[in-house]
């Protein structure tokens, strides 16, 4: 490559302080030159995999001078730096949250923070519910229950299986020739899937650990792989926690709860919380089981958390 020439390329590997830029079919080690910035938001990585980026070459290295705009981005607060954030994956057209039920256990209020953060970004999120071939008759009646939540509050529900190919059409047709994360806890089998979807690739896969039953963290940053329908998939270290961003606010957030946002329109008070205030719309279709108890409970849980600290 011209040292001298400006390159445009897509970020496709993030390690925090070295990036691999695809461009023109090639890849290139890059670094970044400068700081760089969401609208005045600390974030612990500036760049993002599935970021657009301007570099030039410097003794064979990418030089990054610019990001482009993104069409939208998932972001989280940082576990352990509470006024920083991270940003998981940028210009996403499907977010995949992968879950278990069991071995490891994925909670509602993980799954409700997640789809919190996926709504305020208008990202298009699907929800994943894999190893179905591990479930015993008991266990799926369990999980046909807990999808019927969310199929009710408007989300595309998915059963997968890695051992018996259970649904691993539908969802090469929907990555199809998009730009996808695949994100969740470790161990809920997101790397398996992303091999199922091309067999050409061979992404590390990790065994649960027995004492705590969580997975072990095989991804270790985030990673974009080109798979054979056109499509790219961003594959994410496990998440243990999702904590909810402060550009969320309390009085916006029943519009994250779709089922509830659609209530909320018969509330008497323009605006009511759906916590204690009387002729609650929302609160009565709770009661007449038209919004899941469940979901409502996690989301009184995020609204009582004023800074957002909770940790699951």
């Amino acid at each position: 490559m011209n040292k001298e020439k400006k390159y445009t390329g897509i970020v496709v590997k993030s390690t925090g302080s070295n990036y691999l830029v695809e461009s023109d079919n090639k890849i290139i080690n890059c670094k970044i030159r400068g700081k760089f910035r969401i609208k005045g938001i600390s974030t612990t990585n500036p760049i993002s995999v599935g970021d657009y980026v301007d570099f030039f070459i410097d003794n064979d290295t990418g030089i990054i001078t610019k990001i482009h705009n993104r069409k939208n981005y998932i972001i989280r607060r940082s576990t352990n730096l509470s006024k920083q954030y991270q940003i998981i994956a940028s210009n996403i057209d499907n977010v995949f949250l992968i879950i278990t039920l069991f071995n490891p256990e994925t909670t509602t209020e993980f799954i409700d923070r997640f789809l919190v953060t996926t709504e305020a970004f208008k990202i298009n999120t699907i929800l994943v519910f894999n190893k179905l071939d591990l479930y015993n008759k008991k266990q799926q009646e369990f999980l046909d229950n807990f999808i019927n939540i969310y199929n009710n509050a408007g989300y595309t529900c998915i059963k997968t299986s890695t051992k018996t190919n259970l649904n691993i059409d539908k969802l090469k047709l929907i990555t199809k020739n998009n730009i996808n994360v695949f994100s969740g806890h470790s161990g809920t089998g997101k790397s398996s899937l992303v091999n199922c979807l091309d067999k050409n690739l061979n992404i590390k896969i990790g065994k649960i650990s027995d004492y705590h039953q969580k997975g072990k963290h095989t991804t270790t940053f985030a990673q974009m792989y080109k798979i054979n329908n056109g499509g790219y998939i961003i594959d994410t270290p496990g998440i243990k926690a999702f904590g909810i961003i402060d550009e969320i606010k309390k009085t916006d957030l029943s519009k994250y709860f779709p089922e509830i946002f659609k209530f909320s329109k018969n509330c008497k008070f323009n605006n009511c919380t759906h916590y204690h205030e009387p002729n609650c719309a929302v609160k009565e279709a709770v009661e007449n089981n038209l919004i899941s108890y469940n979901r409502y409970n996690n989301y009184i849980n995020i609204l009582l958390d004023e800074k957002n600290k909770h940790r699951l």
